[in-house]
Formats: C-alpha cells, sequence, structure tokens
C-alpha cells in the first residue's frame, strides 16, 4: 500500500474544501494506506480540540495528525489546545516523511 503525506493549509473557515480533504485521508486510511496529515498554517485550527470532528474521523481510521509547531506559534496556539491524538511537529519531522521513498505528498 502506499504512503501519503496531506497537508491541508486553508482550515474549515475557508469554506468545505477542509472537510472533503479530510474525508480523502479517511478514506485512504480505510483502504489500508499509511496517512499522515499535516495541518500547516490556518490548517492548525482544524487540529484545536474546539474543532469540529474532521480531525477526530482521520484519527479512527488510523491516521495520524500533525499540527505545525511553527504556525501554532505565529496563531499564538498552544499545542496543550490540541485535540487528543493531534501532535505538535517541526519540520525536520515532516522532511523525513516526505522524503521516504514511496511517500506522496499531497497539498490542499
Amino acid at each position: 500500500m502506499a504512503e501519503y503525506l496531506l497537508v491541508e493549509s486553508q482550515g474549515g473557515y475557508a469554506g468545505p474544501g477542509s472537510e472533503a480533504f479530510l474525508g480523502d485521508a479517511v478514506r485512504l486510511a480505510r483502504a489500508g494506506h499509511g496517512v499522515a496529515v499535516l495541518l500547516i498554517e490556518n490548517g492548525v485550527t482544524e487540529g484545536l480540540a474546539a474543532a469540529g470532528p474532521a480531525v477526530g474521523r482521520v484519527l479512527a481510521a488510523g491516521g495520524e495528525v500533525w499540527a505545525d509547531a511553527f504556525s501554532l506559534d505565529q496563531r499564538a496556539l498552544s499545542a496543550r489546545r490540541l485535540a487528543p491524538g493531534v501532535r505538535a511537529v517541526e519540520m525536520d519531522e515532516v522532511a523525513e516523511r516526505l522524503l521516504r521513498p514511496g511517500v506522496r505528498g499531497v497539498w490542499h
């Protein structure tokens, strides 16, 4: 099976595209693919505990959800506000995952 790194940069406030993109992550994970979702820029708001259920569905399907630590800092958001299962990451970890052979990166 393939491995995916899906990058969500917009967040739900920008319209239904974010939820649809996270739905793609759920479908990929349920199909047996390795899936990590990186929430970056304004997309980090999707990872907050008070956000909608889309991130929870990704986690329940077996995917990983990461929030970019720099984007959180730029928005004065503490990693403590992230939903359970969402992990703050630095770009070195993201780069390591993306550079693995066979990983497919998709940006939204």
